[in-house]
């Protein structure tokens, strides 16, 4: 995949990540979106890394997905537990 590819997967890992877990973020829509972006990375480089399942070059693999929607899943719970209360 390319690198166009994996921002464009980054931002559907984002918004599926936010659909799965609902609520205000400190950063909005802008702040969820570079987190799915950068949740896709390290989500694709953690399951190439240490779970030995490296990301495929298909963008519909299914692992790629739930690497990526899993690595944005993380960076949001970790985003809303570091700055949850900044929009209050």
């Amino acid at each position: 995949m390319t690198f166009i590819s994996w921002i464009i997967l980054g931002l559907l890992a984002g918004a599926i990540a936010k659909f799965l877990l609902p609520g205000r973020d400190p950063g909005g829509f802008i702040g969820t979106t570079i987190i799915g972006v950068a949740g896709a990375f390290i989500g694709g480089w953690i399951s190439a890394r240490f779970l030995d399942h490296p990301i495929t070059k298909h963008f519909y693999d299914g692992a790629t997905w739930a690497a990526a929607i899993g690595g944005s899943l993380v960076l949001l719970i970790a985003y809303r537990i570091l700055f949850g209360n900044s929009r209050n």
